[in-house]
């Protein structure tokens, strides 16, 4: 069974690290080399591969150094951003089945935050869960900016993440679920689900304990952004398209 270990870095992002009973580890998205570099080392892991879901540098900055250290080690990315994430060695494609230690990963293309965003598909086994690991395109209670793609492109996005199992854990990379839940109570007025979801975010926050992962039936049943087709949204945008509801409500949410 593989072992996923979060890793708080810089003011609110995470690092994931996949640990395979062998002592091989992934890491995804390595903001920064140095914590990713003291966990392995410290449990006697060996760095066989690192995962990105997208170029920014809060998600690819400690690869470089990471490689110094492991210099065997693999880079997954996606192959049409190959000059943007140029330590790659092998570049790939949605719809690619890669196997990660044994346990079989899909990869999804999820364009909206920006044009080459893929994220990373457990399916679940006998013994296991699914697993998802979205990057920056789904937060607990929210989404991704739309830096380089649209509206559209996020809702077929998010929609692909809507068709997985409702217990496929959300490993998001960073950590804003309380001020995204605070923005959804805001359009959401009725939704009792998301106001006791936006309690329960706040008592673990107060105590410094992490809202991620969170799991899709959670995020269909809370997150606005996963909610574009429903009634109520649309009506209080003033919308029918679910894009357009997205464009509308992430428009709000950026100036909330």
């Amino acid at each position: 069974m593989l072992e996923i270990l979060r890793v708080p870095v810089l003011r609110d992002n995470y690092i994931f690290v996949v640990v395979a009973a062998d002592k091989r580890a992934a890491v995804v998205d390595p903001a920064l080399a140095e914590p990713v570099q003291q966990l392995l080392t410290s449990r006697g892991l060996n760095l066989a591969v690192i995962l990105h879901t997208h170029h920014h540098s809060d998600h690819i900055g400690g690869t470089p150094q990471l490689l110094q250290q492991w210099p065997a080690a693999e880079v997954w990315a996606a192959a049409s951003d190959r000059e943007r994430i140029p330590l790659q060695t092998r570049g790939l494609v949605a719809g690619d089945a890669l196997n990660l230690f044994g346990r079989s990963m899909q990869v999804l293309d999820v364009p909206g935050h920006t044009r080459a965003h893929i994220a990373f598909y457990l399916p679940p086994t006998d013994t296991e869960g699914p697993e998802l690991f979205c990057g920056d395109t789904l937060f607990a209670g929210g989404c991704g900016r739309l830096f380089e793609g649209t509206a559209a492109q996020m809702w077929d996005s998010l929609q692909q993440f809507a068709a997985l199992p409702g217990n496929t854990r959300v490993w998001c990379a960073h950590e804003y679920t309380e001020a995204n839940l605070r923005f959804a109570v805001s359009q959401e007025l009725d939704n009792e689900a998301l106001k006791q979801r936006l309690q329960q975010v706040q008592d673990l926050r107060a105590r410094g304990i992490a809202t991620v992962p969170s799991s899709i039936e959670l995020e269909l049943a809370t997150n606005p952004f996963m909610r574009c087709d429903q009634k109520e949204l649309q009506a209080i945008t003033g919308f029918q398209d679910p894009a357009a509801v997205l464009a509308e409500i992430r428009l709000r949410k950026d100036q909330f």
